[in-house]
This record gives structure tokens, C-alpha cells and sequence, in this order.
């Protein structure tokens, strides 16, 4: 089987195109500046052709065209045609309290996604997009919807609810629902595969870490915890999004400075994070440069976020009642050594200690930082969201027949 697999953005669309024989990826590749002047698909094969091209791509249906285009062409492509194309698996951040499992995608659950487009107003709406796109695009390929929620659907009510009137919830569906969790998924299960043990006698804490930041804490291979609430502003100092903050700041800040709700949407969300408080870069890999040429305001964003980062992880040590494994995924986390020390030193006596030489030579690629002496196993394990994805396609596109 051949499986596509989407991750439609505002003005983007990322794909990968597996072999679902061997799971390997035929084909991957990134849409940018949709709607925009330049926008440009960057194209690369699996026997490591790439390619780019610029057009006019004016919408999500057009990008998809030209994937499509690509994917077929002589030159560029991995397929002779469309119809080779057997199932599409569709990311999708937000499925509510209704989704707790990917789902085929039917009239029925896109109608059921728009009701969730106020849940996840900067997600959800390109995610529909791309699945209507599909529809005229490929007729009747069918298709996946796999959730970012839905892993973290297994939190018990005390985690999930705020200290809000009960009859907010029942009325509105307030509550903590977490997202990057096709992530924390994959790492946790690469990572019980790599110690060899049952995931049902596993703790383990895994930390998503890039532009956008969480942490979760897992049970017996349940989320019992992640630190993304109602939106995935919640928690961690990310890149531009603020993590946790006083409520009350908020409305305080709407009175000072005369915002609209628009406004300071804007603010938690685009200015803020590293950005907002570095005054240098959303990026931590420029973050951690400004720091060593002495910025303080860089170092201070940099302090910010490791310290959070450990916060979470001992609180998380906490319910879970004790640790096995701690892993460290994302742009941030597989790249970052000093982030990772920062936020794991002094934490001996929670059983957490890396090695140093380990930790200092392991970017972007997979191994255990640990120290030889250390009680928990600590982990860098590149993500594959894409591939928890093609295989949720196929088993329950094959469950159709």
C-alpha cells in the first residue's frame, strides 16, 4: 500500500509519500507561501533528488495539485500515476472530546471537524481544507484523519478540567486537551522498544520540544498529563508562544495597553516566548549564540525556558510516582545539548543524570545520554509524526475491506 500523508498549515503543506511494504518514505516535501508571491514547493526523492519549483499557489487545492503533479512527473516523480496512491492520512490538530481514535474520513466527521474550527481556530480550518482538496483532487481514495488530541484523550478528569464553573465545560467543552501527541506517542513507544521492556511497567516522561513546546507524563503508555491546556499556548516558554501565565495578567494587560481579544491572541501567541522576552529570535539555536556573546536578555529567555522545562519535569516525576525513561524530541530537543543538560542538572536525586561527552555529541540522532550510574534511562529520539500517521492509514483503511 501507498500511503500520502498531509500536514496542511495556514499558508503550507508538508507531505511524505510511504511504501507501506517497508514503510519507507518514497517521496517528501514542503508547500510554502501558500496565497502568496513566492510560494515554492521543495521537492525531495527518496534516492535524494531535490528539486524546487516556483508557481502561482494560490490555495491548499492548488498545492495539493502540484504534490500530485510532482509526485507523477517523469523527471521529479516516484509514481507512474495518481491512482497508484492507495489511502491519504491526514493530520489533524484538534479532535475534541468526539475523537479519541483516527478515523476514516467520512461527510459525516468533516461536518463534525467544523464544529471543532472554535477549539482550534489557527489549525483545524486548513486541516479541513486539505481533506476537501483531496476529495476533488483523488475522488475516492480514502482517507485518515489522525488526531493530535487523541493520544492524550486517556488523561483522567482531574488532569483535563480547569478550576472553572463545572457548566463551562458542560457548556463550552473547556478544558485541557494537549496536542503533539502523535509525538509523544511514537518517542514513547521507540523508546520502550529500545530498553525492551512492557510498556504497561514503563513511567515515562517525553519532551516535545521545537517551536512549539510540550511535555507529557505517561503511565502504562497512557497520557496521564501534558502540559498544553485548551490551546497549545499553554505551558512551556516556546518560540513566540508565552506558556503559562497569570489569567488575571491577561486582563490586565487588555486594560493597559488597549487591546482587543484579536490583539492580545496575537500577543501570546506570535511575540512572545523567546522571541518576546530574547528580543533576538524565536530560534534557540540563535538564542544560545546571543547568550554566549553575552546578551542578558537572551540568557535570561534561555534560563526561562530550561527552567520550566525542569519544573515540569520533576512535577511530572511526582504523579507519576517515580521514573523509567525521560526522552527528548523536536527541533530543540534532538539538537540542543545544553538544553538538555540545563534542564535535566540537579536532578540526581529524582535518579536523573546524563553523561556529559554523550549528550554534548548526540544532534539530531538517536541515543541514550545517560549516565552509566543513572536509575532513569534518558533518551534523544528524532520524532516521526508521519509515520504514526501511514500506519494508522493502513490498518484502518485495510479494516474496510
Amino acid at each position: 500500500m501507498k500511503v500520502l500523508v498531509l500536514n496542511c498549515g495556514s499558508s503550507s503543506v508538508k507531505y511524505q509519500l510511504f511504501n507501506m511494504d517497508d514503510r519507507s518514505v518514497l517521496a517528501r516535501g514542503q508547500v510554502d507561501r501558500i496565497g502568496m508571491k513566492g510560494a515554492v514547493l521543495s521537492h525531495t526523492r527518496h534516492d535524494g533528488h531535490k528539486v524546487k519549483m516556483a508557481g502561482e499557489i494560490i490555495d491548499h487545492q492548488t498545492a495539493i495539485e502540484y504534490i500530485l503533479a510532482i509526485l507523477i512527473s517523469e523527471n521529479h516523480g516516484v509514481l507512474e500515476e495518481r491512482e497508484e496512491i492507495d489511502a491519504v492520512g491526514h493530520r489533524v490538530v484538534h479532535g475534541g472530546e468526539k475523537f479519541k481514535d483516527s478515523v476514516i474520513i467520512t461527510k459525516e466527521v468533516v461536518e463534525q471537524l467544523q464544529e471543532f474550527i472554535d477549539l482550534a481556530p489557527l489549525h483545524n480550518p486548513h486541516n479541513i481544507k486539505g481533506i476537501n482538496a483531496c476529495h476533488q483532487l483523488l475522488h475516492d481514495v480514502p482517507m485518515v484523519a489522525v488526531f493530535d488530541t487523541a493520544f492524550h484523550a486517556t488523561m483522567p478528569d482531574y488532569s483535563y478540567l480547569y478550576g472553572l464553573p463545572y457548566v463551562l465545560y458542560k457548556r463550552y467543552a473547556v478544558r485541557r486537551y494537549g496536542f503533539h501527541g502523535t509525538s509523544h506517542y511514537y518517542v514513547s513507544r521507540r523508546a520502550r522498544d529500545i530498553v525492551g521492556r512492557k510498556m504497561e511497567e514503563l513511567k515515562i516522561i517525553t519532551c516535545h520540544l521545537g517551536n512549539g513546546c510540550s511535555i507529557t507524563a505517561i503511565d502504562g503508555g497512557k497520557s496521564i498529563d501534558t502540559s498544553m491546556g485548551f490551546t497549545p499556548v499553554e505551558g512551556l516558554l516556546m518560540g513566540t508562544r508565552s506558556g503559562d501565565v497569570d489569567p488575571a495578567l491577561v486582563l490586565h494587560l487588555l486594560g493597559k495597553e488597549e487591546l482587543t481579544i484579536g490583539d492580545m491572541n496575537t500577543l501570546l501567541n506570535k511575540h512572545s516566548g523567546l522571541q518576546g522576552v530574547s528580543g533576538v529570535s524565536s530560534d534557540m539555536r540563535e538564542i544560545i549564540e546571543a547568550v554566549d556573546d553575552d546578551n542578558e536578555r537572551a540568557r535570561i529567555a534561555m534560563d526561562i525556558f530550561t527552567y520550566r522545562l525542569k519544573k515540569y519535569i520533576s512535577s511530572y516525576v511526582g504523579i507519576l510516582g517515580g521514573l523509567d525513561l525521560l526522552v527528548f524530541t523536536g527541533g530543540i530537543g534532538e539538537n540542543a545539548p545544553r538544553v538538555r543538560w540545563e534542564s535535566t542538572e540537579g536532578l540526581d536525586f529524582l535518579g536523573i543524570k546524563l553523561d556529559d561527552e554523550e549528550n554534548n555529541d548526540t544532534i539530531g540522532s538517536e541515543n541514550n545520554i545517560s549516565a552509566k550510574d543513572s536509575e532513569v534511562q534518558t533518551f534523544v529520539i528524532p520524532t516521526n509524526e508521519e509515520l504514526v500517521i501511514a500506519i494508522d492509514t493502513e490498518k484502518l483503511v485495510n479494516e474496510m475491506d
